[in-house]
Order: C-alpha cells, then structure tokens, then sequence
C-alpha cells in the first residue's frame, strides 16, 4: 500500500503544515486505489459527489462537507472528476502539538481518532466559504512571510480547528465541557501507541501512575464510555484493520495483537460485531459496511 509522505513547504515560515488547492492535487482524491499519509488533513469541499472509504466506513460526500483524516488512517476515494472544488488543510501532529505547546491537542479535537462518529462535517454554503478564505490567509502568511507571520498562523489555525470542533459536537451532540485533567486525553493517547500490546485497563493505570477507577471516571466524563469500552472499540477496530488489509491469517493477526490463542481472537470479535473474522470480511469485500 502506498503512504505519501509530507513535504516540507518551499515557504519562509518553518512549519510543517500547508494549504492545498485541489486543483493542485486532484490525481491524489481521484485514485481509486487503498492510500494513506503521514500527515493529517482537513478536506474542505466546495463541490464534490462520490464517497470515501476512510476508518472501514462509506462516507457519501456532497457539497458544503469536510472529511477529517487522521495520519496513516486507510482511505479509498471515489469522487466524479466533474464539479469538484476543494481545499485540503495537511499538517503533521507533532508539528502541531509542538505548535501549541501541548502534546495531547489533537487528542482534544473530537474528529481526530474518533471511531464512534462518522468523520464528516456538514456546513453551510458560507460557513465553508469562510473556512477557505481563512486558509487562503493563511497560505499567504506562509507564501509571502514576514517576522510576525508564524504568530498569524497560529491564531488562524488554532480559530479555525476550534470552530470545527465545536460544529462537529454541535453535529454529534458530543461534549464540549473541558476536563479538570488530562487523564481522558493521556488514555487515549497510549491507546494508541499500545494497542497491540496491552489491552487491560491495568497496564495502562500502571503506565499512568493513577487507579483504574481515576481513568474510568475520566474517560467517562469526557467520551461518555468507559475506559473499557473505548480499548475494545480500539483493539476491534484493529483487529477490522488488519483483515482487510494486511493479508494475515487469524492466527497471525492473533500472534500481532498479543491474544493467547487465534480463537480467544475469534471470540472477542463475534461478542462485539456478531459476526465471524470470515462473514465481515466477506461483507467488507461486497461493499457492506458494519
């Protein structure tokens, strides 16, 4: 599978982060081809019809929509080449956390590793137009910088991240209240970096130096699901992961994800989808998505 890597911008503010013009990059959104990136991206469309296989879910998109893409997520698109205008908005994670000085912010913004809501956005006609000449601001502070340009940027784009967020809980009827400690963020985070080895609350109450009721609690208050939840919703998501893409047998998927024995695998995906690692993929290759 092909990963297109960031390039570093030819403009004057050291960044890593760009605004792209469709137009620009279109060969990119209309291969039909499995991808993904190192980088993240935000896709403001304008105009656009077809849909988007991104987190093993069909996202049909039209127009005054953004899809949200986190860095190495798997995408397929397959958009009309006719009627399509869009902006892309790429940076990489570390650059950003870095940016803001906070090495969770992209774990606070809900559209970024999000598996329980799709990640789309609807606006209207003008609250798009305003998102793209915010990004047009902000590619002319990169292209023509000047010694203030770097502080510029960063207020637009911490603006516009914001704004989004706040629609995207508006769309889900997510939470926007701000946590009394970072304890939900930090779960989330190591989830991430340590889903194929640990997957017992424990390990990562250990890792935390807190209980595993503080984590709960926390995870409870911010996500409005248990921290156990959450670590099956991620392990299953993997484990979805692996069968479509990497080839593997159950046996080696097992042997990936530290599970004792392929049929304790097994197990756990039936309890959680209902169906056996055989029928979803089997649903997955015939366009069905669950």
């Amino acid at each position: 599978m092909k990963t297109i890597k960031f390039h570093k911008t030819e403009c004057g503010v050291e960044v890593l982060l760009n605004v792209l013009n469709g137009k620009d990059v279109a060969q990119s959104y209309l291969d039909t081809n499995t991808y993904n990136t190192d980088y993240f991206e935000i896709v403001l469309f304008k105009q656009v019809t077809g849909h988007v296989i991104l987190n093993q879910q069909k996202i049909d998109l039209d127009e005054n929509s953004i899809v949200f893409i986190s860095a190495f997520q798997k995408r397929r698109w397959k958009l009309n080449a006719e009627n399509l205008d869009f902006t892309v908005l790429v940076f990489q994670e570390n650059f950003l956390n870095d940016f803001f000085s906070d090495k969770l912010f992209t774990y606070r913004l809900l559209y970024f590793y999000q598996l329980a809501f799709p990640l789309s956005l609807k606006l209207t006609a003008g609250e798009i137009q305003k998102a793209c000449e915010i990004l047009t601001e902000i590619k002319t502070e990169l292209i023509e910088a000047r010694p203030d340009s770097v502080h510029i940027i960063r207020s637009l784009i911490y603006y516009l991240l914001q704004k989004f967020n706040r629609a995207y809980a508006q769309q889900y009827g997510l939470s926007l209240q701000r946590a009394e400690n970072n304890y939900a963020y930090q779960f989330k985070m190591l989830v991430e970096s340590n889903i194929h080895t640990m997957q017992r609350i424990e390990n990562y109450a250990e890792l935390m130096s807190v209980s595993r009721i503080t984590i709960n609690g926390a995870v409870k208050e911010q996500f409005n699901v248990t921290a156990t939840q959450l670590l099956k919703q991620r392990l299953l998501f993997e484990i979805k992961n692996y069968l479509i893409h990497s080839g593997k047998t159950v046996a080696e998927i097992a042997n990936e994800l530290s599970f004792s024995e392929p049929n304790h695998l097994m197990r756990f995906f039936k309890t959680q989808t209902g169906l056996t690692t055989s029928a979803f993929l089997n649903d997955y290759q015939n366009g069905i998505f669950s």
